[in-house]
């Protein structure tokens, strides 16, 4: 695989929605292969300083490679739910100008067969964006029950029949284990009896069990809190989504800081009683007709941005 050739989505966006100042200090809470990153540190001037961070021990030795001279960059191998211990190390916990989540799968981790990402290529059933750690996507096909599978296909991959595709890989591993990519698309088709047009029958089941391998969803829930925490006043978080499990938890976690205080409906409270944290940068972004024709993954990004509202100084702490 060529990492030369990865494209980063909504990267203009990106850059625009994080407003980077020149001496700020900013953070690519999903390097991937440093697309935005790179835009980053353009912007930034000798005092500025770029923290990165990837769970995935390729994207971190490429951060290390590429930026090898880079003093203002610092490379993390970590997931974004230790997003705070990382910046407590890095003595910046509440001091962040500007925040990035690009959520998902990257592009070269789809392209390089031997990740297990992938229905279209032959390769290792593994699904892990760390390799390092945890149980590979084989290993928990080959011991998770029907009631598991056809609850993670259903609710991490809205498919319709995963039920009827559960069934069928619980029958299957009786007689050979399910090992590699195609095994595994094989079986999802061969158990589907309708196809959605333009999409590959076993596309929503590599979905739903990559997400539930990475626990990319409880992750994303974890790392949402402590990212507005790490924020300097008016700093900038900005996060782009693949699919509505994803963004709707950003929304809602958005819509919930600006809101504020839950008080009971009729109650009368004035705006500034309700303690909004955070403010909604204008209205969710997707990418446009020339991006799409260009990196065509872009089709289903989706960039929310929001900013820390800072203390009124009588509602700062005791």
């Amino acid at each position: 695989m060529n990492d030369s050739v990865h494209v980063p989505v909504l990267l203009d966006e990106v850059v625009r929605a994080l407003n980077v100042k020149p001496q700020g200090i900013y953070v690519d809470a999903t390097y991937g292969r440093g697309g935005h990153a790179r835009a980053i540190l353009q912007q930034l001037g000798s005092s500025g300083r770029l923290i990165a961070m990837d769970r995935d021990p390729q994207a971190v030795a490429h951060a290390r490679r590429e930026f090898a001279s880079e003093q203002r960059l610092h490379v993390h191998h970590a997931s974004f739910a230790m997003l705070t211990s990382i910046l407590e190390h890095e003595g910046v916990m509440g001091q962040v100008d500007g925040l990035l989540f690009d959520l998902g799968v990257s592009s070269p981790q789809l392209d390089q067969a031997a990740r297990g990402f992938s229905f279209r290529t032959e390769g290792p059933l593994d699904m892990r964006m760390d390799t390092a750690r945890g149980e590979s996507a084989a290993q928990w096909l080959a011991r998770a029950s029907t009631e598991e599978i056809a609850q993670v296909l259903r609710d991490l991959g809205e498919e319709r029949f995963a039920r009827r595709i559960a069934r069928t890989i619980v029958q299957a591993r009786l007689q050979q284990s399910i090992t590699t990519t195609t095994q595994l698309a094989q079986l999802v088709a061969a158990a589907v009896p309708t196809r959605e047009p333009g999409q590959h029958p076993a596309t929503r089941t590599f979905q739903a069990i990559r997400i539930h391998i990475n626990r990319e969803l409880e992750e994303l829930d974890q790392a949402l809190p402590q990212a507005f925490d790490s924020l300097a006043p008016s700093g900038r978080l900005a996060v782009i989504s693949f699919h509505s499990l994803e963004d709707r938890r950003v929304k809602r976690f958005f819509a919930r800081e600006a809101r504020g205080a839950d008080v009971p409906p009729g109650l009368p409270v004035r705006a500034a009683e309700m303690h909004a944290r955070m403010r909604i940068v204008g209205k969710a972004i997707r990418a446009s007709a020339s991006e799409i024709a260009r990196n065509p993954r872009a089709r289903s990004a989706t960039l929310r941005v929001a900013e820390r509202i800072p203390e009124r100084p009588h509602e700062a702490p005791a």
